[in-house]
Formats: structure tokens, C-alpha cells, sequence
């Protein structure tokens, strides 16, 4: 019988370990897309970033003196918020992606 709980128990263990890294592989894959969806935007023009993504929710200047676009939405209750770093020549040259999937 103890022989039995213990195979038990330590199939148990390793099915929700496989389930875990599977979900790890998922929400990598999907960051992955996102960044590669944002990376896009990395070298163009403010104008361009707007005609695509529309009027930003957002827009500051930054320590380093460049304006940062914010966009924020939700999905499924989660909040996603994109933000955009502008350089002195209106060139995107960065982006931070929080809670975006």
C-alpha cells in the first residue's frame, strides 16, 4: 500500500511539474511575439508608431530628455501597458511592454 501512494504521489509530482513547464513555454512564446511585434516599430518615425498604434494615452518627456508614448488597454481584465521612447529626431529607439499578451 505505501508502495503504491508513493508511485502515486510521484507521478502526481511530475505531471505538474511537465504542466508547469509547459505553461513556461507559452508565456515565453508569447512575450516572444510581442517583442517581435514591437521590434518593428524600433528605427521609425513617431508618425509612423501613431498612424499604426493611434493617438498615445500618454506622452512625457523623460529624464534623458527624449518623450516617451504611453499606450495602455486591457486584456481580460489585465492590464497592458506599451510604452515607446523617442529620440530628438522623432526616431522610435526603444519600447517596454508591461502585462501584454
Amino acid at each position: 500500500m505505501n508502495k503504491l501512494k508513493f508511485i502515486l504521489i510521484n507521478l502526481l509530482l511530475l505531471f505538474l511539474l511537465s504542466g508547469c513547464q509547459t505553461i513556461k513555454q507559452k508565456t515565453d512564446a508569447i512575450v516572444k511575439k510581442e517583442n517581435d511585434k514591437l521590434s518593428q516599430y524600433i528605427g521609425k518615425t513617431s508618425n509612423y508608431l501613431q498612424m499604426d498604434l493611434g493617438k498615445p494615452d500618454e506622452d512625457f518627456k523623460n529624464e534623458k530628455g527624449n518623450i516617451e508614448l504611453v499606450y495602455n488597454s486591457k486584456k481580460y481584465l489585465v492590464p497592458c501597458e506599451r510604452r515607446f521612447e523617442i529620440d530628438i529626431n522623432s526616431v522610435v529607439i526603444g519600447f517596454v511592454s508591461n502585462g501584454c499578451f
